[in-house]
This record gives structure tokens, sequence and C-alpha cells, in this order.
């Protein structure tokens, strides 16, 4: 049977839960998180792109490994040069045909977790708690629902260097996205923006992991940009529309977990597939 307990009141619940600040931690990261994914979840997915979330985020899990058996406190100091070299490494080798993108993120994938696993298992240096940790890194677990002033702070500064980011070179990225010979053709440093581009989703990767963990952490770039793009035409449209679904589907998904109890990570995803449905039949409608 479901261990889902539904509280009385409701409203009377959450004006108790949200008089505590891991709360608002936990509802400021998922909606900065979930923005900036879908600001980038946009371009990734239509430059069929969109998987390399999945890949840099395994390469997270793995560099958290190496973290946890040197013994450094604070892991992002490892965690964020090693994906973001890989995200580069990633581009470079697809880009020079050497190994074609698919076939590179799906070798970086299962590479970095298993060996990142296997770091874990033969170590005495990490926690007793070894399924636990495990558990935790690779769907979110409630860590979310434990993060302290460093780590919104920390979350705070890379989620606007992103979110700057992008604006700043918005138009270069919109340019690179739809036709990338053309604007190369006419000038455009396309390497250069393709690189921001995955340094960027780079550091999304890694700050979202908190959220909802490893294997999860691509659906928050996905799902909301192929919502949008059932109703909304133009990239403008669908950025927007991107953006505001996958924020109110991080702020549903803290309040359902608050209230129910249920992971964090999994409930804003499952919302966003709830909402993938929704948009799906709306686009259909409105077709016709």
């Amino acid at each position: 049977m479901f261990k889902i307990d539904i509280p009385e009141n409701i409203f009377e619940t959450l004006r108790e839960y949200f008089s505590f600040d891991f709360v608002w931690f936990a509802l400021i990261v998922a909606v900065l998180v979930s923005l900036c994914s879908a600001l980038l979840g946009v371009s990734l997915v239509l430059k069929r792109y969109s998987m390399i979330g999945d890949g840099l985020s395994h390469v997270a899990f793995g560099a958290g490994a190496v973290a946890a058996v040197v013994g450094v406190t604070d892991n992002m100091l490892i965690v964020l040069p090693i994906t973001v070299i890989v995200a580069i490494v990633l581009l470079k080798t697809s880009a020079e045909g050497k190994i074609k993108g698919d076939a590179a993120i799906a070798m970086l994938s299962v590479g970095a977790l298993s060996v990142g696993y296997l770091l874990l298992n033969i170590t005495e240096t990490t926690s007793s708690n070894l399924s636990g940790d495990v558990c935790t890194s690779l769907f979110g677990s409630t860590s979310i629902l434990s993060l302290d002033t460093k780590d919104v702070v920390s979350c705070v500064v890379l989620s606007l260097v992103v979110i700057a980011t992008f604006f700043i070179f918005y138009n270069k990225i919109f340019s690179v996205t739809f036709d990338e010979r053309f604007s190369e053709a006419t000038g455009t440093k396309t390497k250069l923006y393709n690189l921001i581009i995955a340094v960027i989703t780079a550091i999304v990767i890694v700050v979202g992991m908190k959220l909802v963990g490893a294997l999860l952490v691509s659906a928050l770039i996905i799902f909301p940009a192929l919502s949008a793009m059932r109703v909304f035409k133009s990239f403008r449209g669908v950025i927007c529309g991107a953006a505001v679904i996958s924020v109110i589907g991080a702020g549903l998904g803290v309040i359902s977990a608050v209230l129910l109890g249920t992971p964090v990570g999994a409930s804003i995803v499952v919302i966003n597939i709830v909402a993938l449905a929704i948009f799906s039949l709306v686009g259909k409608i409105k077709s016709k």
C-alpha cells in the first residue's frame, strides 16, 4: 500500500513548515536550478544534444566519489572543475568526429558511474552508510532538505552566472542552435559559443545534482523544453514557456515533498512528466 499521509489542514501544515529555513533553502535552490536547466534545455534539445546532461551527471558522480576518497570536505572544489573539463573534452571530441556525440556520452556515462561506485566500495575513507550515500547521489533523496547557508549561496552565485551568461549571449546561442553552419559562414565563432553552452551546462548539472541526483538531473533539461515546444512555436516563446513550466514544477515538487514526505527530486520530475502530458494534449487541441 501507499505510504503517503495527506495532512488534514494543508495550509496550516505549509505555514508551519515554511517557518523553517531549510524549506525556504530547498525552494530557492529548486527554483534556480530548474530555471537554469530550462533555459539551457531548449538549445540542447533543439541541437539533439539533450543527453549531455545524463553523461555529465554521471561524470559528476564519479568526481564526487574521488572527492570522498581523498577526503575533500567541499566536494564542489573537485566535482565542478572535473565536470567542466569533461564537458569541453566531450564537445571537442564530438566536433572533430573522432567519436560521435551519442557514443561519447554513453561511454562517459557508463565509465564514470562504474569508476565512481568502484572507488566508493574499495576505499575505507567513505562513510559506513554506502548504500545511503549512493542513493542520495543518484536520486537526490532528501539531501536538498538539509542544505545550509553555504550551499544556498554557492547555488545562487552559480545560477546567476549561468542566467547572466545565457542572456548576454542570447542572440549568438539562438544562431548556433538553429543553423551552426550558416552562423559560422557569417563570422560567428561557433566553437566558442558551443564551448560556453557546454561549460554552463556542466555548472547546471553539478548544482542540479543536489536537487534530483545524478540519474534524474537530465529530466530538468528535457521535460520543460519538450512541454513548451508542444504549444509555443517561436524560440523566445519556448524559452519563456519552458522557464515558467520548470519553475512552477519545482515549486510544486518541493511543496508536495514537504506535505507528503516524498523525495524532492522524484516529485519534481513526476510533475514535469504530468506537465508534458497536459501540454501535449493542449498542443494537439490547438493544432486542430
